[in-house]
């Protein structure tokens, strides 16, 4: 073959080559707070899941794992689902847990559980041949600090005499907690994994707002008193590169404030789910974060559980233009979950 027809035929073996469509598929990520195993509501433990299969969910991030009885909650969900005629992997974790459509090839735990003060683990899931390094926390419940302006104490929960509204002292308060610690143990696991070529998943119940939702537009709602708030854990993910899927579908947080906690359960009293019941503490503290990868695309999310919440100890049904996921019936647990669909380009 001459050295010019050679060229043109090697041109036109890489144009087809790079013209090739690339197989994709869809990948459905929810987190998911149990609420002590689902045990709290009756009939609780079905329901969740129930609520896993309605969710059509390939990665599933749960918090409030707590293997009671000394039972394996990870092996019973994967027994009760396969009943059902669906298949999961999961392996036994503490706190948080992880539930895959697809196998998973290895789970460790990147911040360990000690006196109950969250944990975050980790697995890597295979997924049609893409690495995704997947991660499940349930971050501390103490020194939570969104309680102060709203005039509570966020580990006692017992009514302060004025509303904490100074921005350092709430931020003192909030970096008691081991919430910032455990963040940044996954921001340095993460980092590890992006190096090596994985793509990265975070859910998570934060037990902390966003300082995406509290800014200047929402800080005289929903009893923020003025506050501004440049809340660590997702300032410290946002800087290091990690994209809050909620909020970039949805920038404005007054049209789509997207509440997770705390949700209305009508099948349990109100008492058991008001913690601060003259304040209007509805906040967005359960989250998807990714990290930006060519090989996947953020396509929607949404919120997964009941319109409505709890507010100055009442039910309040939202009115918002947030999208729901509705329960199908009982709703097993005190907060919503979040559900972000992704494409993913397949290696």
């Amino acid at each position: 073959m001459k050295p010019i027809k050679l060229i043109i035929f090697l041109i036109y073996c890489v144009s087809i080559i790079n013209c090739t469509p690339k197989k994709q598929q869809t990948l459905t990520v929810l987190q998911f707070n149990i609420w002590q195993e689902g045990t709290v509501i009756e009939n609780g433990y079905n329901a969740v899941i129930n609520e896993i299969i309605n969710s059509n969910a390939d990665l599933i991030a749960l918090s409030e794992v707590r293997n009671y009885n000394n039972t394996n909650l990870n092996e019973r969900l994967v027994a009760s689902l396969k009943e059902k005629g669906f298949t999961f992997y999961s392996e036994k974790s503490e706190d948080s847990g992880i539930l895959s459509k697809y196998p998973i090839m290895e789970q460790t735990v990147v911040f360990p559980l000690k006196n109950d003060h969250g944990s975050i683990s980790k697995a890597i899931i295979n997924v049609n041949g893409s690495k995704i390094a997947f991660y499940s926390g349930h971050l501390d419940y103490l020194n939570c600090a969104l309680y102060l302006p709203r005039g509570y104490d966020g580990s006692t929960w017992e009514k302060l005499n004025t509303p904490v509204t100074d921005i350092q002292e709430i931020e003192k308060i909030n970096l008691q907690s081991q919430r910032d610690d455990a963040i940044k143990s996954f921001i340095k696991d993460a980092k590890n994994e992006i190096k090596k070529g994985s793509i990265v998943i975070y859910g998570g119940d934060n037990n902390e707002p966003s300082h995406l939702d509290w800014t200047a537009v929402t800080k005289n709602l929903y009893d923020h008193n003025g506050v501004v708030m440049p809340w660590n854990v997702s300032l410290n993910l946002e800087k290091n590169g990690f994209i809050d899927t909620y909020r970039t579908v949805f920038p404005n947080p007054v049209t789509h404030p997207g509440f997770t906690y705390p949700a209305n359960n009508t099948a349990i009293n109100i008492e058991k789910l008001a913690w601060s019941p003259t304040a209007d503490d509805r906040d967005r503290i359960d989250f998807i974060f990714y990290y930006p990868d060519a090989r996947i695309k953020l396509n929607n999310s949404k919120v997964f559980g009941p319109k409505s919440d709890i507010s100055k100890n009442k039910r309040v049904l939202e009115n918002t233009q947030d999208f729901f996921l509705e329960p199908l019936a009982i709703w097993p647990t005190d907060h919503k979950g979040v559900i972000s669909e992704f494409t993913l380009i397949l290696e």
